[in-house]
């Protein structure tokens, strides 16, 4: 398979979410993309040994920044109990955060960002995943994190939700790899 066919796939993608990224800030009444207010800051995906296995940011954050960042956002996630909730006021933004298995999903949030809404995204990010996988785990995440970040493109743009339905989120997933079997 050519790299221009996969060239013009990523490009058509572009296109396609800065579409999204239009409406998104369109639909918030808010000004141009450049000055838009991210309502999420950040996905993390991190095991039970504190290990990330997916981080996305979407405002800029330095790299040792993101580190201690990562390390304390895992910590406080990582100690709490089952029993409590899952919301944590955190410096200047919120966490939200649920555990599958071994695996921690945390999202940082701004305080305007609806908490359940980040809830059911997780929530849905997995399922999505789940479709895709055939039943996910962490081995999938580490050897297909391309994949996985294609989804999670898919859903969050620019720090806003744009996609929930299952199969738009997966059709470029389908579409990637029937080409790559042809």
């Amino acid at each position: 398979m050519s790299t221009d066919f996969f060239l013009a796939i990523e490009d058509a993608h572009f296109c396609f979410q800065n579409t999204l990224l239009d409406s998104c800030t369109q639909n918030r009444d808010l000004p141009l993309k450049s000055t838009a207010k991210k309502m999420i800051k950040f996905f993390l995906m991190v095991n039970k040994q504190g290990q990330t296995r997916l981080s996305r940011y979407y405002e800029h954050v330095e790299i040792n920044k993101r580190t201690m960042l990562e390390a304390e956002v895992i910590k406080n996630c990582l100690s709490r109990s089952k029993d409590e909730c899952s919301f944590i006021e955190y410096k200047d933004f919120r966490l939200v955060y649920r555990q599958y298995a071994a695996l921690f999903i945390v999202v940082g949030i701004d305080q305007t960002e609806n908490e359940m809404a980040v809830y059911e995204l997780i929530h849905n990010f997995v399922e999505v995943l789940d479709k895709y996988f055939s039943r996910v785990s962490e081995l999938d995440i580490m050897f297909n994190l391309d994949r996985v970040h294609i989804i999670l493109d898919e859903m969050v743009l620019n720090g806003c939700i744009v996609e929930t339905n299952r199969n738009r989120i997966l059709a470029p997933l389908f579409v990637l790899d029937k080409v790559a079997e042809g």
